[in-house]
């Protein structure tokens, strides 16, 4: 009868772990609402000084490492080599383009990478939950100027986005990471999010990444990089 005994206990034992893990498997996902817990968030003391950089100095970079303007997005087709397409990914978001193509030289897109990554490690490391910056304008062709010239009077003719080093950035919209599970998530407020983005660009510019125009009216950052 011991001999028994002695016999099952190897698998009593085996069925009590499977029965562990198993129950311990079966715990209910964390649905509630995951709030923020900010901290650490400081902003630039001035968006124009902070990112002052004047069009003469995205233009001046932008003439020597980028491509030659293109007069129309026909022309653009036969650039593909030299420019790297772009699309929404786990960094960023693409916005509906109007009068730009989704194209940039490797250093751009290399920088806009950046941006989109630091922007989200910064948002974690300051108790905040996940958003994407969204890019809004990009290479702009003549005839994307010209259209574009009709709606605003004030865009450049000679502008650094003819060359494929320059985007902008929104500071007014960004999207929303949803979580993979389903929680809920607080929404972070345009305002911070500005902030923890303003303060990535300042490290990238004092880095000498890139040249940055704070734009007031067209609610974007102007980015031009230096690589």
């Amino acid at each position: 009868m011991a001999h028994f005994k002695y016999h099952y206990i190897p698998s009593l034992l085996l069925i009590g772990l499977v029965l562990t893990f198993s129950l311990s498997g079966c715990k209910k996902k964390d649905m509630s609402l995951k709030l923020n817990e900010p901290h650490n968030i400081r902003g630039v003391i001035s968006y124009k000084r902070s990112f002052g950089d004047l069009n003469d100095k995205h233009l001046s970079i932008a003439q020597v490492i980028g491509i030659r303007p293109l007069a129309s997005r026909e022309e653009a087709e036969s650039m593909k080599g030299q420019l790297q397409h772009i699309t929404t990914n786990e960094f960023y978001v693409v916005d509906s383009l109007t009068h730009s193509i989704p194209y940039l030289i490797p250093g751009a897109a290399h920088l806009l990478d950046s941006i989109g990554s630091n922007f989200l490690d910064s948002l974690t490391a300051k108790g905040l939950n996940p958003n994407k910056v969204v890019v809004t304008s990009v290479l702009r062709t003549q005839d994307d100027v010209k259209r574009l010239r009709r709606r605003n009077g004030n865009a450049s003719e000679n502008s650094a986005h003819f060359y494929g080093t320059t985007f902008d950035v929104s500071w007014k919209r960004f999207q929303k990471v949803e979580d993979e599970d389903g929680r809920p998530l607080q929404d972070v407020s345009s305002d911070t999010l500005k902030l923890v983005l303003s303060e990535v660009l300042r490290d990238l510019k004092q880095a000498e990444k890139c040249y940055i125009k704070y734009e007031l009216k067209q609610g974007c950052f102007h980015i031009t990089t230096r690589k």
